[in-house]
C-alpha cells in the first residue's frame, strides 16, 4: 500500500511537470515561469501509514534476551513533580502581584479522545492553580464561531494561554484558524514565527510546541545524552513529527525522518540510538526495527475500541510494547508516558506566557 502510494505521488509529481523537450521549446516564451520546479504546497500529501495489522515472528537472535527488561520512562511522576513545581510558582505570583495564568481551550465538535484530552488538561490546571475557561463547539459548527470564540480570548487580558484542540472537523480551515491566534498566547507553539524559530539556530521560539518540550525533558531526565545521538523520528506531523525532529537537532543529534514514503522504515530505524514515534498507527514499530539498547519514545495514542473500559476505549502507542521492552533500555509506556509530560509542558507554557505578560520574575 505504501509503495502503490509513492507511486502515485510521483505521478502527479510528473504530471504537473514540463517534459525537459517542452521546457526547451518554451523558453523564448515570456508567460513561461522562470522555474519548472513546482511549488512546496502543491507536492503536500496526507501521510496515509499502511496498518501493520500482519503478525510478525519477532526475529530470533542472540541479540535480542528473553530476560532483557527495558527501563520504564515513567512520564507520571515526572509530570506531577513538574506541576508541583509549576503550582508553586503560581502561588508566589498571586502572593505577590494577585493574579494566576490562565488557560482557554477551544473544542470543536465529541472526539473521545479529544474530549479526554481536554479533560485531562482542565484538571492539570486545577491542579496547578492556572484559571480555565472552555469554549465547547458543534462538529458542524461555522469557522466564524471559531474564530469569534478566538479572537475573544485574544483580547481577554486574563488570558495567556490558547489552546484550539487539534483535529479539527474537515470542512474548517485549520490553517486559517490558528493564524488567528495571538503569536503571544499561542502555548502550543504552532505558529509559523514559533516553529521558524525553532528551526532557525541563534532564535529562541516563544513557545516550544508541548510534545517535543515534554520528549526532550524525558530524555534529559533520564539521563540520556542526546548530543551526538543518531535520532530517528517516525512521522512528520507539524504538530509533533516535524519540531520533534528540529529540536533534536537544537539538541545535537543527526536525525532521519520517516514517513509514509521512506522506503526500508524499518532498516533505518533499527540504526537509531533514540527512536521517538508520533505516526498514529497502532503497533506500526515491531521489536526488530530496533537496535538493542535503543531509546524509545511512544507518542502514539490510539483509541482502540474497548467495550470494558470505562471510556469504551484504551489507549495503544505506535510500538508493540512486548516486543520492544525486550530490546529497548529505556521506553515510555502508553499511557503514562509522554501523555502526562505534554500536558506539564502545556501548564509551563502558560505560566512562561503569564510571566511575560505582567513582567513577572
Amino acid at each position: 500500500m505504501m509503495q502503490r502510494a509513492a507511486v502515485a505521488w510521483k505521478k502527479r509529481v510528473l504530471k504537473r511537470m514540463p517534459s525537459t523537450s517542452r521546457a526547451v521549446h518554451t523558453l523564448k516564451d515570456e508567460n513561461c515561469p522562470i522555474l519548472i520546479s513546482p511549488s512546496l504546497v502543491s507536492l503536500d500529501l496526507p501521510d496515509i501509514w499502511a496498518p501493520n495489522s500482519t503478525p510478525h515472528d519477532f526475529p530470533s537472535t542472540d541479540k535480542f534476551s528473553n530476560e532483557q527488561k527495558a527501563a520504564i520512562i515513567d512520564g507520571k511522576s515526572m509530570s506531577e513533580e513538574i506541576t508541583t513545581r509549576i503550582a508553586f510558582e503560581v502561588r508566589r505570583m498571586k502572593e505577590s502581584i494577585g493574579k494566576v495564568p490562565g488557560l482557554a481551550v477551544i473544542l470543536v465538535g465529541h472526539r473521545r479522545d479529544s474530549q479526554t484530552y481536554v479533560r485531562n488538561k482542565i484538571k492539570a490546571c486545577e491542579e496547578a492553580g492556572i484559571k480555565s475557561m472552555m469554549t465547547e463547539l458543534p462538529d458542524n459548527c461555522k469557522e466564524d464561531e471559531v474564530l469569534n470564540a478566538l479572537s475573544r480570548f485574544n483580547e481577554d487580558p486574563s488570558v495567556h494561554g490558547i489552546l484550539v484542540q487539534l483535529p479539527l472537523p474537515q470542512h474548517l480551515d485549520e490553517a486559517k484558524i490558528l493564524d488567528v491566534l495571538s503569536l503571544e498566547k499561542d502555548v502550543d507553539g504552532f505558529n509559523p514565527l514559533n516553529m521558524g524559530n525553532l528551526a532557525m539556530r541563534g532564535r529562541e521560539p516563544l513557545f516550544i510546541p508541548c510534545t517535543p518540550k515534554g520528549c526532550i525533558e524525558l530524555l534529559i531526565r533520564s539521563g540520556v545524552e542526546i548530543m551526538g545521538k543518531k535520532a530517528v523520528v517516525i512521522g512528520r506531523s507539524n504538530i509533533v513529527g516535524l519540531p520533534t525532529s528540529l529540536l533534536l537537532q537544537r539538541h545535537h543529534a543527526t536525525v532521519s525522518i520517516i514517513h509514509a514514503f521512506t522506503k526500508n522504515p524499518e532498516q533505518i530505524t533499527c540504526e537509531a540510538d533514540i527512536v521517538v514515534t508520533a505516526a498514529g498507527v497502532p503497533n506500526l514499530v515491531r521489536g526488530n526495527w530496533l537496535k538493542p539498547g535503543a531509546i524509545v519514545i511512544d507518542v502514539g495514542t490510539n483509541p482502540i475500541e474497548d467495550p470494558s473500559c470505562e471510556h469504551g476505549y484504551r489507549l495503544t502507542g505506535d510500538v508493540f510494547y512486548e516486543e520492544a521492552v525486550r530490546v529497548a533500555s529505556l521506553i515510555t509506556p502508553v499511557p503514562g508516558g509522554v501523555g502526562p509530560m505534554t500536558i506539564a509542558m502545556l501548564l509551563s507554557n502558560t505560566l512562561d506566557s503569564a510571566k511575560r505578560a505582567y513582567d513577572f520574575t
